[in-house]
């Protein structure tokens, strides 16, 4: 709840409990206090206080609107429903909590019931910016991109500031190849609430190509993703290529992985930065936009990591050699889930058993998934074909060594695509229906990374089609 919210919370407490004033006061400050760790992303814990209020005041309308968005990052999404059809009985002309709820039936695929509920927040606010960048998004999510594009405008013409519809026009506008408008309003992104994304305050002034670097110390640093880290440290070269001697700092996942490409003089993790010397700085994410990156001047898509070291490949190969009969089949490393904590998981990850049809070509499988989640483990116990070994992948220098011992990667959309495409290694991406942006529209290929082919699902949810149609081009592959 906002200060506003608290005052009205404040005076329907009032009317409802006036003869305890103290216990009022309490859960005033438990609701303050909640708003404090929502605002942190403690969620739980500010679940907790949410409920402490709710105990003494169960008929404020704002506490559930508040605690609907709590429940719903924690992904319990049925009781963040009922919250905001609480809030909507208690205060049906709040359209604020039409929004909210038809953002919620949006992120469960419930589009019809999504823009019945933005319709009625329009009713109640015909220029509702925030409403119509949910609404272009569900629009987005359908494909229809006209309608898309227009709402996204739209919501900009009513705020022109308003930071997550930029992000989100950008996105956009990356994934219909429109680079040039859609770098620059990926900037939007550190100023954007939905993605909480802070500032690093660096003294040092942001390079964006916008100035001479021969001589100069550069930090290039992670803001985003692993997938993103090994996507965009192909520009570390070219930085380099400019005069300047680059730092760059990652995640410690992909330190080692990440410290031999061309051009890196430095590699380190986020812990070792406040004691670097260095004259400018940029994220990894800023890079494209530095070097004004078209969609048909993309650098490096044929490689740009170096190979595993000899030793590490060797090590796996007598790995798989211990496990393997003698190597006559293909060898097709496995991934099917990414971080269970993305917010578009729900929509790129599945369960092992989805791929179950591929299992009976004649191919050996090797699961390359770190972070297995307990039904498929049940699965993958069941299925002792697909070997299983990734307890002795440490890092992504592992997993690079693993994969070079590999003739081709099936995955979702995860980092492992990325390592697999950046190695030149053959990697199968399979795509949900409204892909991320970087894969582009209605193509089988990528321009990132030219060992890459890709899978996409013809209609909303629809993975049976995506795995048959790898299941026939398994059938008949053959690797280079």
């Amino acid at each position: 709840m906002n200060r506003q919210q608290r005052r009205a919370a404040a005076r329907q407490a009032g009317e409802v409990a006036p003869q305890n004033l103290a216990a009022m006061q309490q859960s005033l400050e438990a609701a303050k206090q909640g708003q404090a760790l929502f605002g942190l992303g403690r969620y739980a814990e500010a679940l907790d206080c949410f409920d402490a209020f709710e105990r003494l005041n169960p008929n404020v309308a704002p506490l559930y609107q508040t605690r609907g968005l709590c429940l719903q990052r924690l992904g319990r999404f049925a009781d963040a429903q009922a919250d905001f059809e609480r809030s909507i009985a208690l205060n049906p002309g709040e359209a604020e909590t039409h929004k909210n709820l038809g953002t919620l039936h949006a992120r469960l695929g419930r589009l019809e019931q999504a823009f019945a509920s933005f319709d009625r927040a329009f009713a109640l606010r015909p220029n509702f910016s925030a409403a119509l960048n949910e609404k272009a998004r569900a629009l987005w999510s359908l494909q229809l991109l006209d309608e898309a594009f227009a709402t996204f405008h739209r919501s900009l013409a009513v705020d022109p500031g308003n930071a997550d519809t930029i992000w989100n026009l950008a996105l956009l506008q990356m994934l219909t190849g429109d680079f040039e408008r859609g770098w620059l309003g990926r900037e939007a992104r550190w100023r954007a609430p939905s993605l909480g994304l802070a500032q690093r305050g660096f003294s040092q002034p942001l390079w964006l190509g916008d100035q001479p670097i021969d001589g100069k110390t550069i930090l290039l640093h992670a803001d985003e993703a692993l997938g993103d880290s090994i996507q965009f440290a192909r520009y570390a070269p070219m930085v380099a290529a400019l005069g300047a001697r680059v730092i760059l700092e990652i995640r410690p996942a992909v330190r080692q992985l990440l410290a031999g490409v061309s051009g890196v003089a430095h590699c380190v993790d986020r812990s070792s930065t406040p004691s670097l010397a260095f004259d400018l700085h940029c994220p990894l994410g800023s890079l494209p936009l530095a070097f004004g990156t078209r969609l048909d001047t993309i650098p490096l898509a044929q490689s740009y990591l170096p190979a595993p070291a000899a030793v590490q490949v060797k090590a796996w190969e007598q790995r798989l050699d211990d496990r393997l009969d003698p190597r006559t089949r293909l060898r097709v490393g496995l991934v099917w889930s990414g971080d269970p904590g993305h917010k578009n998981d729900h929509n790129r990850s599945i369960a092992l058993r989805t791929l179950a049809p591929l299992l009976d070509c004649e191919v050996q499988f090797v699961s390359l998934q770190k972070g297995i989640r307990d039904e498929d483990r049940a699965f993958l116990v069941e299925r002792t074909d697909i070997i299983d070994l990734t307890e002795q992948l440490t890092d992504f220098s592992d997993t690079a060594a693993l994969v070079s011992c590999l003739d081709l990667v099936i995955s979702v959309d995860t980092s492992v695509v990325h390592l697999a495409g950046a190695l030149g290694a053959p990697v199968w991406t399979m795509l949900p229906f409204n892909p991320d942006w970087r894969w582009l529209l209605h193509r089988d290929d990528s321009p990132w990374y030219r060992s890459m082919r890709l899978f996409r699902q013809p209609a909303r949810g629809d993975w049976t089609s995506v795995v048959d149609q790898v299941r026939s081009a398994l059938l008949g592959f053959h690797p280079v």
